[in-house]
């Protein structure tokens, strides 16, 4: 007994800590398909090959509760697109840039690719590099398009940064486009957080769009019972006379099996005004789509949104992350430290 009690007082005296305490705040581990990493509130992997960008599907572990993302990812990147139609020169477009509308998956909006490929499902390969700070540890990925219309050039810049600060069961992540081309609408789609995989609503109780208006944003499983296409319902679309104050976009994971509900999913655009397009549609899944951008862009120029990402226990928690870091469109990182940015 007396030399229970005396430990803590000697452990004081000396500096040091018990053994417990001296775990790192962060894991980090690599090989040649992935990055994976664990913090005291996370687990997270960056996949290198195959499906890239973003956070590798059903890997992001909510320590506090066991929960894990729905999806095929969270924070996963597509083309550079404009508005407007390809049928004139549909024929000659490389790879998967042609953009065939008026269907369920796409909708009645006309728009074109200008550089691709998609790179979620076509780059095939990225590097990764990883940073360290004293309390986050840090993702940095990008790659050039390969793919152009016809009169555009190749070689738009995408950059992607994801940060996982100690103590938050969230990530701060970014996009950001270096152009290539001009544009008078130039915009870049983006999965946030990501789509859901359900059965009849088994895998959620809940969707939360803090834009919209009847029932307080919230949409019950039994309106994704059915495939609707993106502009049938829940469908957003920029009106720069009435910016909604937040764009967060949840849903609450349920298990299938017990039926009960654990924390919610959040994807948080934290400047609104960089929002050009969003949907949230069945097509098998809930497919969460937005379009960041949306406004004129000249060669040379960049343009790109900062989101927060992650589990919280109620609307409440989300409103109150939301609002201590809105306005930011950028994010920056060093060894140092990061910070977000009022511009990309």
């Amino acid at each position: 007994m007396f030399v229970r009690l005396l430990l803590p007082v000697l452990f004081a005296l000396v500096g040091l800590a018990p053994a417990a305490d001296d775990k790192p705040a962060f894991t980090v581990t690599e090989d040649n398909d992935r990055v994976r990493l664990t913090t005291d509130s996370l687990e997270a992997s960056i996949k290198k090959k195959g499906y890239v960008s973003g956070v590798e599907a059903g890997s992001l572990l909510d320590k506090k509760t066991g929960a894990r993302d729905l999806g095929f990812g969270l924070d996963i990147v597509d083309w550079i697109m404009e508005p407007g139609s390809d049928e004139a020169y549909r024929d000659k477009l490389p790879g998967d840039l042609p953009y065939v509308f008026n269907n369920l998956f796409h909708g009645k909006h006309a728009k074109r690719s200008i550089e691709g490929p998609q790179i979620c499902t076509q780059a095939k390969q990225l590097k990764p590099t990883v940073i360290k700070g004293a309390d986050f540890v840090a993702i940095q990925q990008e790659h050039n398009y390969t793919l152009a219309a016809p009169g555009k050039k190749t070689g738009s810049k995408w950059e992607q940064t994801i940060v996982f600060p100690r103590g938050k069961r969230y990530f701060i992540s970014a996009d950001k486009i270096t152009a290539k081309n001009a544009s008078d609408a130039m915009f870049l789609r983006i999965d946030m957080p990501g789509h859901i995989k359900h059965k009849n609503g088994d895998t959620f109780s809940e969707v939360y769009l803090s834009y919209r208006n009847e029932n307080g944003g919230k949409i019950e499983p039994k309106e994704f019972a059915k495939d609707f296409a993106p502009d049938d319902k829940f469908l957003y679309t920029r009106d720069d006379k009435k910016i909604p104050k937040r764009i967060i976009r949840a849903y609450h994971i349920r298990d299938p099996k017990t039926g009960k509900d654990g924390p919610w999913l959040a994807g948080m655009t934290l400047d609104p005004g960089v929002v050009y397009e969003a949907w949230c549609h069945q097509r098998g899944y809930i497919c969460m789509i937005e379009e960041i951008g949306g406004r004129p862009i000249k060669a040379g120029e960049t343009f790109g949104a900062a989101f927060i990402v992650g589990y919280f226990d109620s609307i409440e928690e989300m409103e109150k992350v939301y609002d201590e870091f809105a306005g930011h469109q950028g994010l920056e990182v060093s060894a140092k430290g990061w910070k977000l940015l009022r511009k990309n």
